[in-house]
């Protein structure tokens, strides 16, 4: 055999041939596989944590009443648009802590609560499931305190493979300090930050869309009534530790 044809034989049994021609298929797929930056309803669950009387009283440099208007608005939103809803509490069961604040509850009614022991939400295994049930793979997370009730479950679902957006007007913490590097640390983790405004517009972005009425019903009374404690800052008397 001639050395032109041995070339030409290995030539067309070269691994680098074959490699190349399987890598095109694999790119398509991962094209294809390719996550939108987009927080869409359809794709999203609300996941609130420890929103409860004796937790707020730790909120000290964050007006607590605007903290829970917005979380308020997002449930009432959500449940308005059909996201579904995973409400947590801690220490009610053990008799040290009270269950959600009234006003989240009242818009909330048919959402069973999920207390646990731990600081740690992802840790137990009712609220995991809970998560799990909903079928969404994108959380818009809030919790109080930021630093420990929020920033544990978030970065262990994110490192569970969910992506998570950080609803930042609607948490808090001892100190504003405090709550700036808890959201440094979420979102070097990867979390999204997000406001309460800018959440439940990008839930639905058209107004046109079978949702907007819901959102138009529910847009005007949010801000005035976010413009009402913003023109009369008064902070709840301090109750906590600090």
């Amino acid at each position: 055999m001639s050395n032109v044809s041995r070339a030409t034989d290995v030539a067309h049994t070269s691994p680098q041939q074959d490699s190349s021609s399987q890598a095109s298929p694999m790119k398509g797929k991962e094209m294809t596989a390719k996550k939108s930056p987009i927080w869409d309803m359809s794709e999203c669950a609300l996941v609130l944590i420890d929103y409860q009387d004796g937790v707020l009283d730790l909120i000290f440099e964050q007006d607590r009443r605007v903290i829970e208007l917005n979380t308020r608005y997002l449930a009432k939103f959500a449940k308005a648009i059909g996201i579904p809803v995973v409400l947590s509490t801690v220490g009610v069961e053990m008799g040290v802590n009270t269950p959600t604040i009234s006003s989240l509850r009242a818009e909330l009614p048919d959402v069973e609560e999920i207390d646990r022991s731990q600081m740690n939400a992802w840790e137990d295994a009712g609220f995991v499931e809970a998560v799990k049930a909903t079928g969404r793979k994108k959380l818009v997370m809030g919790g109080l305190v930021t630093s420990v009730c929020l920033a544990y479950p978030a970065v262990d679902a994110m490192a569970d493979g969910y992506e998570v957006a950080i609803v930042a007007d609607a948490v808090g913490d001892a100190t504003k300090e405090i709550h700036d590097t808890a959201m440094l640390r979420l979102i070097q983790a990867g979390a999204v930050p997000m406001t309460t405004t800018a959440m439940m517009a990008e839930f639905f972005r058209d107004w046109k869309s079978p949702v907007s009425d819901a959102a138009r019903e529910l847009w005007v009374p949010y801000k005035e009534e976010w413009a009402a404690l913003k023109r009369d800052p008064k902070f709840v008397e301090f109750k906590g530790l600090v």
